[in-house]
């Protein structure tokens, strides 16, 4: 209790209103007639100090305009609302999109106006299907993914998205680990590279599996990102003021990885050229997962240097 009443004193005073517990996540969930399915990979969280916790990682203050994507019964929503913040929920269930709103209004009526949700499949959505932030310099992303769908869904919206300007997700801990991970690891792969090719990402907090119905196998994690100035990696930066292609980049990483235990020169022999790799100071003996995204964006350069046989 004492912890939970000290992290409503962080929150924004202007705005009152009751975060959802375990009782109030069953008693919504009972009148709505839903059960978590493993179809949505739903859990939902059903502590307050926890959705206050990642309200308060991610930094999200009455400034913020902030996406949810799989707000589930409200438990996050609520934490995000709390701040002053005006937020919109893609939700891809439909009736949980549609109890939602009734669960703001009879929690945090004052935050009705800042609130909208979009019944949605969160990788089906663009800048033309949802342009609720198209007039926003930068956005958050705030959110507790599913395991399964976790990266597609951050990678597509990084990638469609210019302005998603950075994320706090509870994920998977092993998913969040593979976001953050750096090269020389067996566990850094695609998620760990693509991601760096938008921004930095980090660990920054582990969540126990009791804060959630059902309760998971798995422990879960928080992973902090924040997009690079421009977009990419500065190293993607050509001379000219083009940037190097990510779709030639991300061909390089899929092609690298496809086959771990492969060379480099084996792995990518269909792809580059010999003279790509000494061009790009890289040795061809070298496995995928050593390089890391400055690499692949050098051999990628190189390729369209090299000239064509």
């Amino acid at each position: 209790m004492t912890e939970n009443a000290n992290e409503t004193n962080e929150t924004d005073e202007t705005v009152q209103g009751h975060l959802l517990g375990a009782a109030d996540i069953r008693r919504i969930a009972a009148e709505a007639g839903i059960s978590p399915t493993k179809k949505f990979g739903q859990n939902f969280v059903i502590d307050p100090g926890t959705v206050r916790r990642i309200v308060r990682e991610a930094g999200v203050t009455a400034d913020d305009h902030v996406l949810e994507v799989g707000p589930g019964l409200g438990s996050l929503t609520l934490a995000i609302l709390e701040t002053g913040a005006t937020m919109t929920a893609v939700e891809i269930d439909p009736p949980v999109a549609e109890r939602l709103p009734g669960t703001i209004a009879e929690f945090m009526p004052d935050a009705v106006d800042r609130f909208r949700v979009v019944n949605r499949d969160a990788l089906t959505v663009t800048p033309e299907n949802l342009p609720d932030f198209n007039n926003d310099d930068s956005f958050t992303l705030v959110a507790n993914l599913p395991y399964n769908v976790a990266t597609p869904i951050l990678l597509t919206l990084l990638e469609r998205f210019d302005n998603l300007g950075t994320f706090l997700v509870m994920v998977q801990k092993e998913v969040a680990d593979r976001l953050s991970e750096k090269p020389g690891s067996k566990i850094y792969g695609t998620p760990s590279v693509k991601l760096a090719w938008y921004g930095t990402a980090e660990r920054v907090g582990i969540i126990g599996r009791n804060v959630f119905w059902p309760a998971p196998n798995v422990d879960s994690a928080l992973v902090l990102f924040k997009r690079y100035e421009g977009g990419h990696t500065p190293s993607a930066n050509n001379p000219d003021g083009s940037v190097v292609d990510r779709e030639t980049v991300f061909r390089l990483i899929d092609a690298a990885f496809g086959q771990r235990r492969k060379t480099l020169h084996a792995a990518l022999k269909k792809i580059v050229p010999s003279e790509a790799f000494e061009r790009a100071g890289i040795d061809p003996t070298r496995r995928g997962e050593t390089l890391t995204i400055d690499e692949f964006v050098a051999l990628a350069r190189a390729m369209g240097e090299v000239p064509e046989a």
